[in-house]
């Protein structure tokens, strides 16, 4: 599994200046916060379903993190099923915000 530092590593993969991991951050506190689950406890690279969301838990936090970060994501979120994946997403989104 390897070290968190690693796992942030992986997580950044090919984006520059490590933006997944400012949003992989956001995710984990709202996951925190609504569901009283601990980020270490989850494996960003694994399916959150696999780890203990279910489908409706899901919906609502898909709901949540839209309403908390000000952002409407688009459809293809319906296919991300990690918190990694999520958060490459939203850094997506953000910069296309920006720009």
């Amino acid at each position: 599994m390897g070290t968190m530092s690693e796992q942030s590593r992986a997580a950044t993969g090919a984006h520059e200046g490590g933006t997944i991991v400012s949003s992989l951050g956001d995710l984990q506190n709202i996951i925190r916060e609504k569901y009283n689950i601990e980020p270490a406890a989850l494996d960003p690279h694994l399916p959150m379903q696999e780890q203990g969301l279910d489908s409706l838990a899901l919906a609502e936090f898909l709901f949540e993190v839209e309403d908390r970060l000000n952002l409407t994501l688009p459809d293809e979120h319906q296919q991300i099923d990690t918190l990694a994946g999520l958060a490459a997403l939203i850094d997506r989104v953000r910069a296309e915000q920006a720009a």
